[in-house]
């Protein structure tokens, strides 16, 4: 189907809906409904259950919001230096670059934000958070996130990085981006030739690819051109119930993006936002996919599993402990396969 669908009218009217999906009304912080043709073209129209219509078509189920879910579950708001800029972790920021999407997925955790038609930072607001990046030394990386930064006119983003490197030229930049996936088609060019002009410091591409299906050749090809630069890319999977809950997915996503040179960086727990409790995965079935995924890929494959805490508590690991007692002067470790080894001390 070579069609953008731009409102969920549209999307009624050129696709069969489920009945959780035909209820769907658009109430309670849901996004706006915006799939690319790019990404439509890789659902299957026949499947109702495919993993990749599941991240991008509302259902009823995202205007339920269950106990313990914020629309802001990171405290971004508590952390914020301006509107637009996010100091949370001590070495970097994020700075929030647009709240608009070319597509908009139903897990999106910064519902708060995205999606509410704000429009592209202004420039008076890149000034200023550049000012506060240049004068917190501490600071070494920034993302620049949104929303898709990628949205953004080639003149925007050209005056964007220029604020940032006149004001830090060290500063690690990470472009935070599914442009590569929902529209491979932006990577052009002329695009490609604003990150050269601002090298003084390292770019690292960011993607979020969540099912091996995303990652196509016109995906690849978009990649590789960064990576072909010098701009390393790394992708970050969110765990969604229904699309890549199983360790056979997960090895067969990890595998593909390490062989097209992407590194699997993180795999996030779905974060407590509301309205995504139907995509949320059980924090044991996340735990035991870990476990079994370890046995399975190279350390290269190997993507830390976290959780981005409730309420501003940042990342932590989500792994099974293998140190599993201190008895004297020894330590007992347990293998992936579940025996016990010793470790003594050393002093």
């Amino acid at each position: 189907m070579n069609v953008k669908i731009t409102s969920f009218e549209q999307l009624k009217k050129s696709f069969k809906l489920t009945k959780e999906e035909e209820a769907y009304s658009g109430g309670n912080n849901s996004l706006p409904v915006s799939i690319t043709s790019h990404f439509l073209s890789l659902i299957d129209e026949n499947d109702s259950g495919d993993p990749l219509r599941k991240q991008v078509f509302p259902t009823v189920n995202e205007e339920v919001e269950e106990a313990m879910e914020y629309i802001d579950p990171l405290a971004e708001v508590d952390h914020s230096i301006t509107s637009r800029l996010v100091h949370r972790y001590k070495s970097r920021v994020a700075f929030l670059t647009t709240d608009i999407c070319p597509m908009y997925c139903r897990h999106c955790f910064r519902r708060r934000f995205t999606g509410n038609m704000v429009g592209p930072a202004k420039k008076d607001e890149i000034r200023e958070a550049a000012e506060y990046v240049g004068n917190h030394k501490e600071v070494t990386e920034i993302l620049l996130t949104g929303g898709d930064l990628l949205t953004l006119s080639n003149s925007q983003l050209d005056f964007m990085i220029k604020t940032f490197r006149e004001k830090a030229p060290s500063l690690i930049i990470r472009i935070c981006t599914r442009m590569v996936i929902t529209a491979p088609e932006r990577i052009e060019e002329e695009l490609l030739s604003i990150f050269m002009k601002y090298n003084s410091a390292p770019f690292y591409l960011l993607t979020q690819i969540n099912h091996p299906r995303e990652l196509c050749k016109e995906s690849i090809e978009a990649i590789s051109k960064f990576i072909n630069m010098g701009i390393p890319a790394m992708n970050q999977t969110v765990m969604l119930k229904g699309v890549n809950d199983s360790v056979d997915i997960q090895e067969e996503l990890a595998n593909k993006l390490l062989f097209n040179r992407i590194k699997p960086y993180y795999v996030f727990q779905g974060d407590l936002v509301s309205g995504t409790s139907h995509l949320r995965v059980n924090l044991g079935d996340t735990i035991k996919i870990e476990k079994e995924l370890r046995k399975r890929v190279s350390g290269l494959a190997m993507p830390a599993f976290v959780m981005d805490l409730p309420q501003g508590g940042g990342k932590v690991p989500l792994t099974d402990c293998y140190v599993k007692e201190h008895i004297g002067k020894k330590w007992i470790i347990e293998t992936l396969d579940g025996e016990k080894r010793e470790y003594p001390d050393t002093y």
